[in-house]
């Protein structure tokens, strides 16, 4: 794990070199709760319950990011996703973990996860059309930045290892609003047990999870080489 960081780490300086953290670049320390859209998604414990491998679901679609002043961090999100062939099959996805984070002096954020995380997937369309299974990824943000929106005021900007820029996040609070900051579930790396939800099924990391859009292995690889970095893994 501290080999795959500490690569992505490289990965983030040599694709964008150096961030100024000044006023111009971050207006207020990025330490709180943030939360795109209608502000319905937001972390700690009105979304999950790590313990039941339960959630909350929110109003609305969102995602919602805290940081705490020493290094921890907690994601909550949920979307939906259309099918353009077949407009009654649309996926919906609640995602949830935690974990240490790094601020580089590159300019990117580099998640390491507890290892307790989990998403719950429903797609009516699908063989098993609604399960728990677990979420463990460490995910590489390349770029961030925080500015003044006029209206909704700190806004928090991510972007992903590709570039691609998230929705914008608005600071809900700088207290931040998270789970206790240590593991809060028991997780099996070869038992599949009972899911908390009626009709689901857990399925463990060995059995193959279903990933968040984060940074695959296959997909750093093709940013890596396309930087002339391959030789890094050699």
């Amino acid at each position: 794990m501290m080999i795959f960081t500490s690569l992505l780490l490289l990965l983030a300086t040599s694709a964008y070199g150096q961030t100024v953290y000044d006023a111009a670049h971050n207006v207020t320390a990025i330490t709180g709760t943030w939360s795109s859209g209608s502000q319905n998604v937001v972390t700690g414990s009105g979304f999950a319950t790590p313990s039941q491998e339960a959630f909350t679901y929110p109003k609305t679609t969102g995602m919602s990011y805290s940081f705490t002043s020493d290094g921890y961090y907690e994601i909550a999100r949920y979307r939906m996703t259309s099918n353009g062939s077949v407009p009654t099959c649309i996926t919906g996805v609640m995602n949830w973990c935690h974990g240490t984070y790094v601020l580089a002096s590159n300019g990117s954020i580099v998640m390491t996860p507890f290892g307790d995380g989990y998403q719950q997937i429903q797609d009516p369309c699908a063989a098993i059309s609604n399960f728990i299974e677990n979420y463990n990824d460490t995910e590489l943000y390349i770029l961030w930045n925080i500015y003044q929106d006029p209206v909704m005021g700190y806004t928090l900007q991510l972007y992903q290892f590709d570039g691609t820029p998230l929705p914008p996040q608005y600071l809900i609070t700088t207290s931040p609003n998270m789970l206790p900051t240590q593991a809060l579930r028991n997780v099996s790396s070869t038992a599949v047990t009972a899911a908390t939800v009626q009709n689901a099924a857990v399925v463990n990391a060995n059995a193959g999870e279903r990933r968040w859009e984060v940074a695959s292995v296959t997909g750093l690889l093709m940013v890596i080489s396309g930087l002339g970095l391959a030789s890094l893994l050699l």
